[in-house]
């Protein structure tokens, strides 16, 4: 564990000083006998550092010559602007053509980088499926009898025990399993509003919250969001008396990926409970970061129950198996009677199942695996499209997650473009479904999920040519 964590800050340290330029493109760095030397570590693991380094495509080897920094033109490509709505709630309905980009979902004649899950390839399909037969032999009738209300003990049990990671300190008693994270907000947002309410969210923010507010008959107030920091603080205060629920997702949110910084965590759980504002938070993304360290959740600051954080598998381990959860806090109570309303139960062989891969150590297994290839194709895509893309293209630089987010020159309309790539079979997602206001039409998110290969290279190569045409 300690050769491990040695590992970690070592090579850590060394990509934080490529990516802020201290170590520059064709510096050589030390060779691997020297890094043994340097840092008291064994020849294998200055080997280890070294390829870990390579494969984020930081670091590359010549022959009898040793390491070398490598190019990375995309950290030439300036961050996209803060993000600057209109302080004024609205619920008019999402753009139509959110319902058409994610009409494309699970199509397998497109090139899908619209749809913000990790692939099949990307997962740990075979164990999943052991697994499954597995819980179904444990189970009292095979898994066929109803759940307890709150849900599978065991699950419940390994999301608590994995909360020590970030200093959640949670109890098996605090968490409700919910039919993945979507429904937990589902039933968050119908405990704690009622139609005409009006919910403070990120801008952009993920389609899918969105809709749902708009279907709950609540009114969005859309923040001002920084692409590295997250929500402009000061513009949240000026909200605050505007506002009945706030709804984040602080860690590697979806589109722009950052991570709030851990002041920044703090302040906003206690600046809300000062105003006895529910915070929501969608913590979706938190086991996916491409640091050596899991970050904190709001969370992890609250004193009174005033968060009620949200959680699944769906994007790290499997989308269909809809297995998630929450921890409402003092809303506990409304979050039960509500589930019994409206869903009695989860799905029990599946529940078992990923407390068993959590329990056995194959998940945490699995997530190391699964970030590094998430980290390579971020860097691999981003660097594609500083090759391919129109000069003036901005982008973030997510900290986690499985996404980032451009901006064009203001010539570019996404919505256009979205429909001459899905002439050639590439689903791409328009900056304008990421928002309920007229906004972000020469935005668009990429996801990066897909297994990198030379074809999918060259469609993001297509996408970027169409781009220069228009």
């Amino acid at each position: 564990m300690k050769k491990d964590f040695l590992y970690n800050e070592i090579a850590g340290n060394i990509a934080e000083k490529i990516k802020a330029g201290v170590l520059k493109a064709g510096d050589r760095l030390p060779s691997v006998r020297m890094l043994s030397q340097e840092q008291g570590i064994s020849i294998n693991t200055a080997k280890r550092i070294f390829l870990e380094l390579e494969s984020q495509s930081l670091v590359h080897a010549k022959p009898q010559s040793g390491y070398f920094v490598s190019p990375l033109n995309y950290l030439k490509l300036p961050l996209p602007e803060v993000s600057q709505p209109i302080p004024v709630a609205n619920n008019r309905e999402p753009d139509e053509l959110m319902n058409v980009v994610y009409s494309t979902m699970g199509r397998r004649d497109l090139t899908l980088f619209s749809i913000g899950v990790p692939s099949g390839n990307l997962l740990p399909l075979a164990k999943l499926k052991k697994e499954i037969v597995l819980a179904t032999r444990e189970l009292e009738e095979g898994g066929t009898e109803y759940e307890p209300i709150q849900g599978n003990m065991k699950l419940r049990r390994m999301v608590a025990a994995r909360s020590l990671a970030w200093k959640g300190n949670l109890k098996e008693s605090d968490i409700i399993t919910t039919n993945g994270c979507m429904n937990a907000l589902v039933l968050c947002l119908m405990a704690l509003t009622k139609p005409g309410d009006t919910i403070a969210l990120e801008s952009p923010c993920y389609p899918g919250i969105l809709q749902l507010a708009v279907s709950l008959g609540l009114k969005v107030l859309e923040i001002a969001t920084h692409p590295v920091t997250g929500i402009d603080m000061d513009a949240l205060k000026k909200l605050l008396p505007k506002i009945n629920v706030c709804l984040l997702v602080p860690n590697f949110n979806t589109p722009l990926g950052y991570c709030m910084p851990d002041a920044s965590k703090k302040e906003v759980v206690t600046l809300l409970a000062e105003y006895n504002i529910p915070l929501i938070e969608d913590d979706t993304y938190g086991d996916i970061h491409f640091g050596p360290e899991r970050p904190k959740c709001c969370k992890s600051y609250d004193k009174g129950g005033n968060v009620l954080w949200c959680g699944s598998v769906s994007k790290t381990l499997a989308p269909g198996y809809r297995v998630g959860w929450v921890a409402p806090g003092k809303y506990k109570d409304k979050i039960l009677k509500l589930k019994l309303i409206h869903s009695l139960s989860s799905t029990s062989v599946i529940n078992e199942a990923v407390g068993n891969f959590l329990l056995t150590g194959k998940y945490e297994h699995h997530l190391r695996k699964l970030r590094r290839t998430l980290q390579e194709n971020y860097q691999k895509t981003a660097d594609a499209i500083a090759a391919y893309f129109p000069q003036g293209t901005k982008i973030s630089r997510p900290q986690g997650g499985l996404a980032l987010w451009m901006e064009f020159p203001k010539n570019i309309d996404t919505g256009e473009l979205y429909n001459q790539a899905l002439k050639k079979r590439i689903s791409i997602s328009p900056g304008r479904v990421f928002t309920l206001q007229d906004q972000y039409h020469n935005c668009m998110r990429v996801c990066i999920g897909l297994p990198w290969t030379d074809d999918l290279k060259q469609r993001l190569k297509e996408v970027g040519n169409m781009a220069k045409m228009m």
